[in-house]
């Protein structure tokens, strides 16, 4: 029996050899695969897996915005921090620290996530807080948000009162006082 036994041994080496070639050259097959999956993950699905954590934004036009990530749709995030939340738009974040290494994909998103920064700037506006809308250009204009139009906000400033129209796609994102 004994060299049925040796047998065996030099064909189980024999497999194990062949699973270490095999695994050798499916590595760099698996890394190219990893690699094309990667790539269609987008930034508001990392996002989606950061929330309740604590990130801090590098954001076009206002600089860093650094807090608990509240709530996160597809095209704006809530920050909050400091008695202060920033309704920031995902289209003015030029970079995250903090962020889940993981991503929540498409299809896990609930469909509240689908709803427009316009629904975030009118729950601003039923509120009647003051705020600070900074846009993507460095401007800012402090007021009440009264009114949310179809591609702008309506801010009034002032005392008496003005109203200031700011196009949405050109703004960065709004600090609650």
């Amino acid at each position: 029996m004994a060299w049925e036994e040796e047998l065996f041994g030099v064909l189980d080496e024999l497999e194990q050899q062949a699973e270490a070639l095999y695994d050798a050259e499916r590595a760099p097959e698996l890394a190219d695969r990893s690699r094309a999956e990667y790539q269609t993950v987008p930034l508001v699905a990392r996002l989606m897996a950061s929330v309740d954590l604590e990130v801090a934004l590098g954001v076009t036009g206002v600089g860093r915005v650094a807090g608990r990530l509240d709530r996160v749709a597809a095209t704006w995030c809530v920050v909050g921090g400091a008695g202060r939340d920033w309704v920031v738009r995902l289209a003015a974040i030029a970079a995250v620290e903090g962020a889940s290494p993981r991503a929540v994909p498409e299809v896990a998103w609930s469909p509240v996530t689908r709803l427009g920064v316009g629904s975030a700037l009118r729950r601003l506006a039923d509120e009647g807080e003051r705020c600070v809308a900074h846009r993507l250009d460095g401007g800012r204009h402090d007021g009440v948000v009264r009114r949310v139009g179809q591609d702008f906000v309506e801010l009034d400033q002032g005392d008496p009162p003005r109203p200031v129209l700011i196009a949405l796609d050109a703004l960065a994102a709004v600090r609650s006082e």
